[in-house]
């Protein structure tokens, strides 16, 4: 244990607001995803793997695993799709959803292999990344969850758990066991009073309020958001109204899957990334969704803000116990939230 010194407060303090902005990130998409579909979408995480270790691999000039678990996808959304038309006596559109997949495929396939060799520019390698792992979210919706819709939600916590581990062991073959950093976006520091912080880690927080707010304005003045709060609020009613949940579903996994994959090329340059390190990162997002009840935008932001100056703080002075410190605090939200809020069944939501 380390004796406190007052000055590290301010650096300390930056550090735990870095990390709480992405944590936020994750706290929202966690939120956004259990309100729409009543997932608890523990593979979080490994969007953000996914993000930082993809963007590491084509600063190598490699090819990401990346790519080859997309185009599997790709084949088994094209043929679950494709089967589903058939029963339904629609031939051309099964041929459609074949073409469209092999089209589709085809061209990121091109893309990825002519442009990782050639290195290009950050902001290039960036929206490759992008490109590469968002669409994994709405793929893994159609394979893994749509099949299980009508389920309860420990079954999908269930099926959530299982995909968690696949895509780890995927992230390994992909990958490899070492860690990966990334490039810094922005170099150098800037002074703020008597404290140095890197811009990178002001690019962090700056990204994360933008994409927030990106966020807020997606909800409040499009009809996609609106259709999605529409859900979230009441389901049933969602569908009487036209709007329907394999859509609603699919729209919200490439949303959860665009924040990780944002959230893990920030923090790339500054947690050397794993293929298992998502489940502790997603588990940190987790505790500030749980703060906010899983319903609550505002307060689980506000929450992985408290997670991340906590672990901070901790990882100074109790470094040993910085995980154990930061977990405990699920304890207290869980037993007040069990006193005090009633349990409605699912058929009653």
């Amino acid at each position: 244990m380390q004796v406190f010194d007052p000055a590290i407060f301010p650096v300390l303090a930056a550090d735990g607001l870095t990390n709480g902005a992405v944590y936020a990130l994750l706290s929202l998409a966690l939120v956004l995803v259990f309100a729409v579909t009543r997932i608890i979408f523990i593979p979080q995480g490994e969007f953000v793997v996914f993000g930082t270790l993809t963007l590491a691999a084509l600063q190598q000039g490699r090819t990401p695993g990346t790519l080859w678990l997309l185009l599997a996808l790709l084949a088994l959304t094209a043929v679950l799709e494709a089967g589903h038309r058939l029963r339904l006596r629609q031939g051309r559109a099964a041929l459609g959803a074949v073409l469209l997949a092999l089209a589709v495929g085809g061209a990121v396939w091109a893309l990825t292999g002519w442009l990782a060799p050639l290195r290009p520019p950050l902001w290039t390698q960036v929206l490759l990344t992008l490109a590469l792992v968002v669409p994994l979210g709405p793929l893994l919706y159609r394979t893994v969850y749509r099949p299980l819709q009508g389920a309860t939600v420990l079954v999908l916590l269930i099926a959530s758990v299982a995909l968690h581990l696949v895509l780890t062991g995927l992230a390994l073959i992909f990958f490899g066991p070492e860690g990966s950093r990334t490039p810094a976006f922005v170099d150098g520091q800037v002074t703020l009073g008597q404290v140095s912080v890197t811009q990178q880690s002001l690019l962090v927080i700056l990204a994360s309020a933008l994409l927030m707010l990106a966020l807020y304005a997606f909800f409040e003045r499009t009809l996609a958001g609106k259709a999605l709060r529409a859900t979230a609020v009441n389901r049933l009613g969602a569908r009487l109204v036209g709007i329907s949940p394999s859509s609603a579903g699919q729209l919200t996994f490439a949303l959860a899957a665009g924040i990780g994959a944002l959230g893990g090329m920030l923090i790339g340059p500054s947690v050397a990334m794993t293929y298992d390190s998502g489940f502790l990162i997603g588990l940190k997002g987790f505790v500030g969704a749980i703060i906010g009840g899983l319903v609550s935008y505002p307060v689980a932001a506000a929450g992985a803000l408290l997670v991340g100056l906590i672990e901070s703080f901790a990882s100074f002075s109790l470094s040993a116990w910085k995980e154990v410190i930061v977990f405990t605090l699920i304890l207290p939200v869980l037993l007040w939230r069990s006193l005090t809020t009633r349990h409605v069944p699912e058929d009653e939501e």
